[in-house]
């Protein structure tokens, strides 16, 4: 989640580090800093956004074409002007920052302390600068190893010592680090989008690498010395794309690129009559068919949307599917076997726990698959199988798009298993494909009626407690509406299916309380509207979602926010569109701000 910049050329590194560092703002941080290295090193910090670190250096400048940066996200002490990264020896001559957490961090500064060491942090990483400076002997590179070989977690480590001044090394364990290769300068950065606006050449830093830049470029080797020969990956993403393109917030441009996304998702990939070419799924037909449990795995939103993808596969499939929180499947006993296919679902590639998760799966025989939007994130690198979303830089802390590549990816998945099992017969893969090939532009129409959900978010902002209950497919969805609400608006919500809202939460529907519900699926419809009755007879104000085909909805909802009829399988994409536009505008009336809600990150990449 925190955010690393580093960078070695002609040019004064601190402007560059700052522009970086804003591009990276996604990402959730609570502190920044940067240190600069010149006749010595440098630093400058202040808690808070970037904009209080840059008036810093307006008042005191800082002047060297060698230097780090920093964006934090407390793990070990408060957010703060002292806990800010980054961190240095007691003498100045080595700097640090790091992203991650060092397990063994108190053995480790008892240690240091015992030895005579003051601490001027709370922090893990002011360790790592003193484990740094100890084993110095004139290689900086030697000394990061043998300082790391000492500690135990999964971070990234960005190092620099004045005895070195035109030299940067930098260790990755699990989080994420890449380098940017421009002409006579080099780049360092957590993500790509912290300088894609500058070089188009990048290196990505794997698990136990160690790389060392300078003006000339970088060497990568492994944490034990071993050579590395790494292809430059070359990106071809619009910088574009991390800007806001004239829209109020990235949340509401990242909604409005989902027709896009859709389309970009499926791109050759479908055929009309539902055959897949999906490039970098390998599984044969042979495994697909003594294929016994699907399990997913995932996090967030990311587990919302595996909650649809259990529907979609055991409805085409036919089998069992399984989803587990990754954060819980990692410290659980699950029964996945040798034969079973395990998805993965992270938008970042990055995620901790689902990160863990895949690999406890893989241990135990599973064949992994991947599903993420980032090319060569750890996740894609872990899987046997991988399918990117193509939802192309998502800079909101609140996932839309993403979400919405994640389903389209899953429907993709279903009718290349569904096909080589046989359990779905040419013509319903037809039916399906001709569905989503229809999905973008039908949330264009949705994106077409927003006054309607403004409306909607007008009428439910004053509230203390909002529900959301749904059946099957609908109750996946609206779990995905609550948490967009509750993640920008900060408002009290809660989902569950709508058969148990009478087992206990009716007892919370009074006059006024609003309930969502999510209501296009045609085998339960009957059963969904008999929860809403409940609800009308308690006083609660209805909000639904509903096909513009339903004519009944309107005798039981207050308010009704409609989505064009599709097949009920492909439903929960357009009726997600309205939810998170209605939490989008509930959280602006309330005047919050919107793409970096406070307490979350973007990326969280510990445990």
């Amino acid at each position: 989640m925190c955010g690393i910049m580093g960078y070695v050329g002609p040019q004064q590194a601190a402007p560059i580090i700052i522009d970086g560092l804003k591009r990276l703002e996604y990402r959730g941080y609570d502190s920044a800093g940067i240190a600069v290295a010149n006749s010595r090193i440098d630093v400058r910090k202040s808690e808070g956004k970037i904009v209080r670190l840059a008036a810093l250096l307006d008042r005191e400048p800082l002047e060297g074409t060698v230097g780090i940066g920093h964006t934090r996200w407390a793990t070990h002490g408060k957010p703060s002007d002292l806990n800010a990264h980054p961190h240095t020896d007691p003498t100045g001559s080595f700097v640090v920052v790091h992203n991650g957490i060092i397990e063994n961090f108190q053995t480790l500064r008892e240690e240091l302390e015992s030895g005579g060491a003051a601490l001027t942090s709370e922090t893990d990483t002011e360790i790592l600068a003193h484990l740094v400076a100890e084993e110095y002997d004139g290689d900086l590179a030697a000394a990061v190893r043998r300082a790391v070989e000492r500690a135990e977690g999964a971070y990234a480590l960005v190092v620099m010592t004045i005895n070195e001044p035109r030299k940067i090394v930098a260790v990755r364990k699990i989080s994420p680090l890449i380098v940017g290769l421009g002409d006579g300068e080099t780049f360092l950065a957590s993500d790509i989008p912290a300088v894609l606006h500058r070089t188009r050449d990048f290196l990505i830093v794997e698990d136990d690498e160690l790389v060392t830049i300078t003006e000339d470029g970088a060497v990568i080797e492994t944490i034990d010395g071993g050579v590395v020969d790494r292809d430059v990956m070359h990106i071809d993403w619009d910088a574009e794309q991390a800007e806001k393109g004239g829209f109020e917030h990235f949340m509401l441009k990242e909604i409005y690129e989902q027709p896009a996304v859709i389309t970009e998702t499926l791109g050759g990939r479908l055929g009309e009559d539902g055959t897949t070419w999906l490039e970098d799924v390998e599984f044969d037909d042979a495994f697909v068919r003594d294929l016994e449990t699907v399990w997913i795995t995932a996090c967030g939103t990311a587990y919302h949307a595996g909650l649809v993808g259990r529907e979609i596969f055991q409805r085409v499939l036919r089998l069992p599917t399984i989803v587990e929180y990754a954060h819980e499947m990692r410290y659980a006993d699950p029964m996945i076997k040798r034969g079973d296919l395990t998805i993965a679902i992270s938008q970042s590639g990055e995620t901790a726990d689902t990160l863990a998760a895949a690999r406890l799966a893989a241990e135990r025989g599973s064949r992994m698959l991947a599903l993420t939007n980032v090319v060569a994130s750890t996740l894609s690198r872990y899987a046997d199988d991988i399918l990117y979303t193509r939802a192309g830089p998502e800079i909101s802390v609140a996932s839309t798009k993403a979400y919405l590549a994640m389903l389209i990816g899953q429907y993709l998945l279903a009718l290349r298993l569904g096909t080589a099992r046989g359990s779905i017969d040419r013509e319903r893969a037809t039916e399906i494909a001709r569905g989503l090939n229809r999905l973008p532009a039908q949330v264009e129409e949705i994106l077409e009626h927003d006054q309607a959900i403004v409306d909607a978010a007008g009428a439910i902002v004053d509230a203390d407690d909002i529900y959301f209950i749904g059946r099957g497919l609908d109750y996946a969805v609206a779990m995905e509406g609550s948490l967009k609400l509750k993640e920008i608006s900060y408002l009290h919500s809660e989902a569950m299916p709508a058969g148990e809202l009478k087992h206990g939460t009716l007892a919370l529907i009074t006059d006024d309380v609003p309930v969502v519900v999510v209501v296009t699926q045609r085998a339960t419809y009957d059963k969904t509207i008999s929860a809403v009755q409940e609800v009308k007879a308690r006083g609660g104000k209805v909000v639904a979602v509903a096909y513009d085909t339903d004519t009944e909805i309107e005798k039981f909802a207050e308010i009704v926010l409609r989505i064009p009829e599709t097949d009920d399988l492909l439903a929960p994409v357009n009726a997600a569109v309205p939810l998170q536009l209605l939490a989008y505008h509930v959280a602006k009336l309330r005047g919050h701000g919107i793409d970096q809600p406070r307490n979350l990150a973007k990326s969280v990449t510990v445990e």
